[in-house]
């Protein structure tokens, strides 16, 4: 196991060393894309099949169960009390957003463009929740095909940068507070990550509500994973059921919402937390360069454009249909 784990973490560190590069910082691009895409192409240099057998115990073991732990970590990024803050109000947005994100993304993704059902539920999970770690958590909920969880993470990447360049342009022609605005880029936008260049952007009053919205969009992976696992269980084939094994309920879903109630009953000495934080950060970004390297080009291929097609949907529901939904909010 442990030649495939030194890989992983050799993938993390380059992906950490390239992030830190001031030119690709500025892309707003996480650690987790630049590690998918070493981890991509490593995978696919010639040779690969020499080095498979020797590392596939240890890349196994990254997608399996770094992923969980790190999905786990994550919700000491999170507390009640910020959630409590805004009220009720945004909870609702954010439900509505994400559920119909959700339900009319898997109607145009399955039955307009043909789409097969795994990488479909993964770009709606990416684009409605929390991007990357919103399509490794439900990869992780539904044991996907890493192509598809790699094209899926490559929409969010893409719409998620677009938004980071429409938003600050748009926010001058809308005639809403940075409050407001603010409220609008967390509920919509893709990552956290981009959610916070996006609001730095517009300023402080923006950023501060951003993060909030965009932390309760996080707080709903968990009923999202629950409601979708046993949503596809019925769904699955008894063939299929067999082959991969039965779902049960996530247990890194109940631990992530376990984490998020610690956080906020329980103050943590500030390096304690932020190494925690940290080692969470590194466990998806090991996961997520395992998944890279266990994804082939041409299988990625064969998924062609519709998936992009489907996430500019999604990104024009999320853009259009955010705008209204905040505005209904604020109204009323």
């Amino acid at each position: 196991m442990w030649q495939g784990l030194m890989l992983c973490g050799f993938l993390t560190v380059a992906g950490y060393g390239l992030k830190s590069i001031p030119v690709l910082h500025e892309t707003g691009f996480s650690p987790l894309v630049f590690a998918l895409l070493l981890g991509l192409i490593a995978g696919n240099l010639p040779g690969f099949e020499r080095m498979a057998p020797a590392v596939r115990p240890g890349v196994c073991f990254a997608t399996r169960w770094l992923l969980r732990g790190g999905i786990v970590l994550f919700g000491l990024s999170l507390t009640l009390q910020q959630i409590a803050a805004l009220g009720p109000s945004i909870l609702l947005l954010d439900v509505l957003v994400i559920g119909t994100v959700v339900l009319v993304g898997y109607q145009l993704g399955t039955r307009v463009f043909g789409i097969d059902r795994e990488t479909t539920l993964l770009t709606c999970a990416g684009s409605a929740i929390c991007g990357a770690a919103a399509v490794l958590a439900t990869e992780a909920a539904i044991r996907a095909r890493p192509a598809a969880t790699s094209m899926a993470v490559a929409t969010v990447v893409l719409f998620g940068s677009l938004a980071m360049l429409v938003y600050p342009l748009l926010y001058p022609h809308t005639g809403m507070s940075e409050d407001q605005f603010g409220v609008y880029i967390g509920a919509t936008i893709h990552e956290v990550a981009q959610v916070v260049a996006t609001g730095d952007a517009v300023g402080p009053n923006a950023l501060a509500t951003a993060v909030i919205v965009k932390l309760v969009r996080v707080m709903l992976l968990v009923p999202f994973l629950l409601l979708i696992g046993q949503w596809w269980i019925r769904r699955r084939t008894d063939a299929v059921r067999t082959e991969r094994g039965s779902l049960t309920i996530p247990w890194f879903a109940l631990g992530f919402l376990a984490m998020v109630g610690f956080n906020s009953a329980v103050r943590l000495p500030a390096s304690l937390h932020g190494g925690l934080v940290l080692t969470g950060q590194v466990a998806l970004t090991m996961a997520m360069s395992a998944l890279g390297y266990e994804t082939r080009l041409d299988k990625l291929a064969a998924l062609g454009i519709k998936p992009f097609a489907l996430a500019l949907c999604l990104f024009v529901l999320l853009t259009t249909g955010g705008l209204v939904a905040v505005r209904l909010l604020s109204f009323l």
